[in-house]
């Protein structure tokens, strides 16, 4: 591991970033969290604990470890406050080793009940929201009306916000009796957590200065995947962040210099949440099986995942816009029972051959997939530990990907556990 290292995901997010993070927050001193919001969830396996994270970086399960949620993140303040009580529950101790960039913009209730509504409204054309607020919130952060942690540190500041967004929008606005939040509700509401987040606030890119300056190793964690960025996704059907490498620069404060590696996490198939295209569906058996034996359910929303093959022309597009040098490969062992194996080599659109992703991403619901087959191994990966004792089919699957996309493979993930793990 390099000693500065982001974490991205090159599919539609579920790749199984929080596994890899939490392998290599192991050797980082400060693990960072730079997009995005509780529309994410990582799940961690640390020992016989389970622990599904939304907003706290997956570092801080290790002890001593510094963990930073950036300017970038659309917070959900009480949100947040469940996650830290959860973790005091199991024994994880937060204290000095969780702060939060005071620029960072709240999820508010309203925000969640307008995405709520929104989604209605869409009826059948709905982009397949988490309706956590996260959309609204950085609507409302990129039109200068969002409210910001420190402002909940400026009192007569925070009721004049709430009172004039009251105003513009009152169909999110009412009393206890409507259903719907009342501003003296939520300005009392954040006041009871005010005390608590205050001694968290700092400045991230500061911060993350004096680290990088004290040769301190720092690991940049991800949320959701390459086809979710807002601008080079499946756009609309993408979330309302950059989850790509640029988010990270943005959504800290810090320049490119500071990002040594890059690593893309790739799942051994391909998976989506929610709306939009996804050229290698499957809604066969083979589509079923891998989302059974995969256990495909969102850790955030608990719905179902649609699956598919590998898709190269994916992962491509999200190697070259991430600059990733090396992919972590995760689930390789839902494949196991697979006696044929296809990958996505390219796309056939309007009659012609494509090998990349179509600048109109309308026209990605328009393309068929050009499969390559492969002979399945037909035998256990869970207990292996070397790619060299790796089925030879299954290492010949993995070696294809690597040279289409020009990558090398760092590490290999067999299994949940942290331990059915292949480092190379």
């Amino acid at each position: 591991m390099s000693k500065n290292v982001i974490v991205v995901g090159c599919q539609w997010g579920d790749e199984g970033k929080g596994k890899v993070v939490d392998l290599l927050a192991e050797k980082a001193d400060v693990i960072v969290r730079f997009q995005g919001g509780a529309n994410a969830g990582h799940t961690i396996l640390f020992g016989d604990k389970k622990f599904i994270l939304h907003l706290i970086p997956s570092g801080i399960i290790h002890p001593g470890k510094l963990c930073l949620i950036g300017n970038g993140v659309v917070l959900d303040p009480f949100g947040l406050i469940e996650e830290l009580d959860l973790l005091k529950t199991q024994g994880i101790d937060t204290e000095g080793r969780l702060f939060i960039s005071s620029a960072v913009n709240l999820v508010m209730p309203y925000h969640k009940l307008a995405d709520s509504l929104e989604e209605k409204k869409r009826g059948g054309d709905g982009i397949g929201t988490t309706l956590r607020g996260i959309g609204p919130a950085y609507r409302d952060k990129v039109s200068r009306r969002g409210i910001r942690l420190c402002d909940l540190y400026a009192h007569d500041r925070l009721k004049a916000k709430l009172n004039e967004y009251a105003r513009l929008n009152l169909e999110y606005f009412g009393g206890p009796d409507g259903g719907k939040p009342a501003t003296e509700e939520i300005y009392n509401d954040l006041m009871q957590v005010a005390p608590i987040l205050r001694p968290l606030m700092t400045d991230v890119s500061i911060e993350l200065q004096k680290c990088h300056r004290a040769g301190k190793s720092i690991l940049y964690e991800g949320a959701q995947g390459a086809m979710l960025d807002v601008d080079l996704g499946t756009y609309p059907f993408a979330t309302s962040s950059n989850t790509t490498v640029g988010g990270a620069l943005t959504g800290l404060g810090i320049g490119p210099k500071m990002i040594d590696e890059v690593i893309g996490v790739v799942k051994a198939y391909a998976t989506r949440v929610g709306s939009g295209p996804f050229p290698t569906e499957l809604q066969d058996e083979a589509g079923k099986k891998l989302r059974d034996v995969g256990g495909e359910y969102g850790a955030t929303t608990g719905r179902p995942r649609r699956t598919g093959w590998l898709d190269l022309v994916v992962l491509r597009h999200a190697c070259r816009i991430n600059g990733v040098e090396k992919i972590a490969v995760t689930k390789l062992d839902v494949l196991d029972d697979f006696r044929e194996i296809n990958i996505c080599v390219g796309y056939r659109l309007h009659g012609q051959d494509i090998s990349e992703i179509p600048l109109d991403m309308a026209d990605l619901s328009q393309v068929q997939p050009i499969y390559m087959t492969f002979h399945g191994w037909m035998s256990s990966t869970t207990d292996i530990d070397s790619f060299k004792l790796l089925p030879e089919n299954a290492r010949k699957y993995l070696s294809f990907i690597a040279d289409d996309l020009g990558v090398k493979i760092c590490l290999i993930s067999t299994g949940a556990k942290r331990e059915k793990t292949i480092v190379i």
